[in-house]
C-alpha cells in the first residue's frame, strides 16, 4: 500500500491530484489544510478525502508514509512539513510528483504566458475522441473529463499544462522546469508574475531554461510570431527539433469560424486568433504521437472550449455574453480582438477586473496600454481592499485610466456602482465580455449576464 499525505490538500491543483491518486489501486490518500473552499470542499468530500477537521496536525505525519506532497498554500514553517523533514520522509512538490509518476511515459508539456490551458485541453480532447489513452494535468475543467488530473498504470502518454509559477514554498523553480518534456509547446511570452520575475529578461530566461531541460531528441513546437521564442528556437540544443506554427487559414461566416484545410472547411465552436494558433500547436503536438492531420480535423470541430476561456454564457436573438479568464495584458488584448472580429456588426461592451498581484501593481499598469481599444465601451474594475490584502501600494483610478488609455473607458472601484451602470446600458445588438480571474467582488457572472441580456 502506497500511503501519500497532502499538505494543503484544498488547492485547485492539489485536490485534483489527490482525487486522481486515490483512484489508483494500492494507494491510500490523506490530507490537511487550514481552510478549504468550493469547489474543492465538495469534491474532496464526495471522494472521501476531506479532512475531518481543519488545521495542521504533525501526528498525521508518520514513517509509514511513502510520500508527502507539499502545496503552494503551505508555508516553510508548516508544522506538518517540519515533522516530515524530521522523519526524513520523501517530500514532493505537485509537479515533482507528476514527473515521478510519468517518468516512463512520453510527456507533452504546454507552456507559455497565454493559451496553455486551451492548447492542453485541445490535445486531450482530440486524444479522447480518437480513443488514445493519456495521463494528464490541465488547469481548468474540460467537458467530458471528470477531473483535472489523471494518473494511470496503462497509458504511455502524459499531457501536462506547464505553469511557469513557483513550484512550492521550499522549491523556487518554475513548475514547468520539472516536467522534462519529450514534446514541448511554447505559445508566447508576455511578462507576468512580476512578484517572482522582477524583469522581463528574467521572465524570458525561464522559458529558455525550459527548453534546455527537455529530454534528449525532444520536439519543440513554438509560435513563430513571438520574437523571443524565435530567438530561443535559434539557440536550441543540437538534438532538439523545432517546429514553428502560426495562425492557420480561416474564414468567419455568420459568426462561425471555419478552418480552411485540404480536407475541406472545418466549422469550429471556438474562435479568435489565439484559439486558432492554439489549435495549430495542438495539431503539431498530436502529430508527434501519430495522430494524422486528417484525424485531428475530423474531431476538433466538436471541441467546446475550456471552462472560463471565451466561454459563451448567454445568447439571445441579438445579443451574446462571454466570460473569460483574461487578466494579463496580452490575454486581454487577444480576447477583446477575438470577440470584435467574431461579431463585427455588434457593439462590444467589455468589462475586466484587475485581480492578480501583477495587475494590481502600479509599475505594471503601463503594460495594459491599448489592450481594450477595440471595445466600443469598456470598464475596468478593481477592489482597493484586495490591493491592501496583497500588501501593495494603493492605486488611483485616474492612474489606471491613463495606463489603459482609450476614450471610452471608465474605471470603477465599487462593484455595485459598476453593476448599476451596466444595467443602464442597452444591450440590443451587442456582445458583452466579462474578463476576470476573480468574480468582480462576489458577482455571479452567468446570472448577471442573463439579467442584462434577457430583460
Amino acid at each position: 500500500m502506497q500511503r501519500v499525505h497532502f499538505i494543503a490538500i484544498g488547492g485547485a491543483a492539489m485536490h485534483n491530484l489527490a482525487i486522481a491518486i486515490s483512484k489508483k489501486n494500492n494507494f491510500q490518500v490523506t490530507g490537511s489544510d487550514d481552510e478549504i473552499f468550493e469547489p474543492s470542499l465538495s469534491r474532496l468530500k464526495e471522494n472521501g478525502l476531506l479532512p475531518d477537521k481543519m488545521g495542521w496536525f504533525p501526528d498525521r505525519i508518520h514513517k509509514g508514509l511513502q510520500a508527502v506532497i507539499l502545496g503552494m498554500h503551505a508555508t516553510e514553517d508548516n508544522p506538518e512539513l517540519i515533522r516530515a523533514k524530521e522523519l526524513g520522509l520523501k517530500i514532493y512538490s505537485f509537479p515533482e510528483y507528476l514527473y515521478q509518476q510519468t517518468r516512463s511515459k512520453t510527456r507533452i508539456v504546454v507552456g507559455g504566458s497565454h493559451g496553455k490551458t486551451t492548447t492542453t485541453a485541445m490535445i486531450l480532447f482530440v486524444l479522447k475522441q480518437l480513443k488514445v489513452d493519456a495521463d494528464y494535468m490541465v488547469g481548468a475543467q474540460i467537458e467530458g473529463f471528470d477531473n483535472m488530473v489523471k494518473l494511470s498504470y496503462e497509458s504511455r502518454i502524459a499531457v501536462f499544462e506547464g505553469d511557469e509559477y513557483l513550484t512550492s514554498p521550499i522549491d523556487r523553480r518554475p513548475k514547468f522546469h520539472l516536467y522534462k518534456p519529450h514534446i514541448a509547446v511554447l505559445t508566447g511570452i508576455a511578462w507576468d508574475h512580476i512578484n517572482v520575475f522582477p524583469t522581463f529578461e528574467n521572465y524570458v530566461e525561464q522559458f529558455r531554461k525550459f527548453t534546455e531541460l527537455m529530454e534528449v531528441q525532444g520536439r519543440l513546437i513554438y509560435f513563430d510570431g513571438d520574437k523571443n521564442l524565435n530567438e530561443i528556437a535559434q539557440h536550441l540544443r543540437r538534438d532538439i527539433v523545432p517546429f514553428a506554427y502560426n495562425t492557420p487559414e480561416n474564414e468567419v461566416r455568420d459568426s462561425i469560424t471555419y478552418l480552411i484545410t485540404k480536407y475541406g472547411d472545418v466549422p469550429l465552436q471556438v474562435f479568435g486568433e489565439h484559439n486558432l494558433q492554439n489549435m495549430n500547436a495542438a495539431r503539431l503536438a498530436c502529430r508527434q504521437i501519430g495522430v494524422t492531420d486528417e484525424q485531428f480535423y475530423s474531431v476538433i470541430s466538436m471541441f467546446p472550449g475550456a471552462s472560463n476561456r471565451l466561454q459563451k454564457i448567454v445568447e439571445t436573438s441579438n445579443s451574446v455574453a462571454y466570460k473569460d479568464f483574461a487578466h494579463s495584458p496580452s490575454k486581454l488584448k487577444a480576447t477583446v480582438k477575438a470577440v470584435k472580429h467574431q461579431y463585427p456588426n455588434r457593439k462590444l461592451i467589455a468589462c475586466m477586473e484587475l485581480h492578480t498581484f501583477s495587475s494590481l501593481t502600479e509599475e505594471f499598469l503601463p503594460q495594459y496600454a491599448g489592450s481594450m481599444d477595440e471595445a466600443d465601451e469598456s470598464f475596468v474594475y478593481y477592489n482597493p481592499d484586495v490591493i491592501r490584502h496583497k500588501h501593495l501600494k494603493d492605486i488611483d483610478p485616474e492612474r489606471v485610466k491613463q495606463a489603459f488609455g482609450g476614450k471610452n473607458l471608465t474605471v470603477y472601484t465599487d462593484s455595485v456602482a459598476l453593476q448599476q451602470r451596466l444595467r443602464e446600458l442597452n444591450f440590443e445588438n451587442s456582445a458583452l465580455l466579462l474578463m476576470t480571474s476573480g468574480n468582480f467582488s462576489g458577482v455571479n457572472l452567468i446570472e448577471f449576464a442573463k439579467e442584462l441580456l434577457e430583460r
